[in-house]
């Protein structure tokens, strides 16, 4: 069976055109996505080179020749600065114009001009860069964990090696010199395929956008809006999954000292800096910590458990620097902290919290200021007495 190629470029309008109002549409009620409008005009753009390339030889050759494949070349590169705007880059205007401002430049040239294999080569080219380079922007930001960033990867990968297999093929076998050169099976294949590739990558695009909203929103969820560290449910979930793995750990429990009375004294503004600049503190001090904020101005730290000495010393290092914090504006701000340190004897998330927290009472009661750790766990005799039993 052999596709009408007019056909299947009108099809292509149609659906193009139709998957850059959805993009529009989707970013209506997306506003801060602004990736979602630059595919959406892309994609508009796209169709609208579609329909001249559909109409060649009904309407002059500037339009369907050279307007339509500027048109076309114009939406590869916006779909190229969509991908850059999804990924927190600036905008290059003149790259992402810069394939179709070639493509007009060359056009002016006769030899160019005349020659099809030329022209169906430079297009080519100048679409597999685009669709690469989108591939590789999108592969950059791999760390981020997005389930549709792999497969929206390897189609824009696929899609460049589908424009790139035509410029040998163009070599090998020239398209000929008749009144609609696009009346061939390559042409015919490549404008099927473009066709799927522009459904299946319009679908990765508004996957890629929903998982980072909703990953966003689970970090909103973990996270303390004023200090950036994880919130209380979040630090309970994590550092029950390490206990539960059988890690070494140790909770450091602090309390800033005081802390009622540098809000009344120097204002709310005043006490949320102290809470954002003791949270900055530890995760320089302890970058590998676990950090939650259990509540106003209580915070837990779950390191890895190296001894009780270099825990209790670095429990001691966080808060002797906390302390050493001056602001000349504010000279009679004084900033204190009390810490409780606990190593954990067994999985149980709420034993080991409760010995931190006895240890932290025990730092308050003895006159703030300082780290103290919890009582050793006695050695367990469950199993000597049982070796008894039995020689008994």
């Amino acid at each position: 069976m052999r596709l009408d190629i007019t056909t299947l470029l009108i099809v292509t309008f149609v659906l193009t055109l139709m998957v850059g109002g959805l993009f529009l549409f989707a970013w209506r009620q997306q506003r801060e996505a602004p990736a979602l409008l630059i595919w959406g005009l892309a994609h508009i753009l796209g169709a609208l080179g579609s329909a001249g390339l559909a109409l060649r030889g009904l309407i002059p050759d500037a339009v369907s020749i050279v307007a339509a494949n500027t048109a076309v070349l114009s939406a590869y590169g916006l779909i190229w600065s969509g991908v850059e705007a999804f990924e927190g880059r600036r905008l290059r205007p003149l790259l992402a114009f810069g394939g179709a401002l070639a493509w007009l430049a060359l056009c002016c040239v006769p030899a160019f001009y005349a020659s099809i294999a030329a022209r169906v080569i430079l297009a080519s080219a100048l679409a597999a860069v685009y669709c690469t380079a989108s591939a590789a922007a999108i592969w950059s930001r791999r760390a981020e964990p997005l389930p549709s960033r792999r497969a929206t990867t390897i189609l824009l990968a696929a899609y460049a090696a589908c424009y790139a297999a035509r410029i040998p093929a163009t070599l090998l076998a020239p398209p000929q010199d008749t009144r609609n050169p696009l009346q061939s099976d390559w042409v015919t294949g490549l404008c099927f395929a473009a066709m799927l590739f522009t459904l299946a990558i319009a679908f990765g695009f508004i996957a890629l956008v929903k998982e980072r909203a909703e990953h966003r929103q689970r970090i909103a969820a973990s996270t303390d809006g004023l200090t950036g560290v994880a919130n209380r449910r979040a630090f309970v979930a994590e550092a029950e999954a390490r206990l539960a793995r059988g890690e070494p750990v140790a909770l450091l429990l602090f309390d800033l000292d005081h802390f009622k009375a540098v809000n009344d004294t120097h204002g709310h503004a005043v006490g949320d800096g102290v809470l954002v600049a003791f949270c900055t503190l530890a995760r320089a001090l302890l970058p590998e910590a676990a950090i939650g904020r259990l509540g106003g101005e209580e915070f837990a730290c779950l390191i890895v458990d190296d001894g009780p000495a270099a825990v209790l010393a670095r429990a001691e290092r966080v808060r002797r620097a906390f302390a050493a914090i001056a602001l000349p504006e504010l000279p009679g701000l004084r900033l204190a902290a009390s810490a409780g340190v606990a190593r954990a004897a067994c999985g149980d998330f709420d034993a080991l919290m409760r010995r931190a927290d006895q240890a932290l009472y025990a730092a308050k009661r003895a006159g703030r200021d300082r780290v103290v750790a919890a009582a050793p766990l006695p050695a367990r005799r469950d199993r000597p007495r049982a070796r008894n039993r039995e020689t008994a």
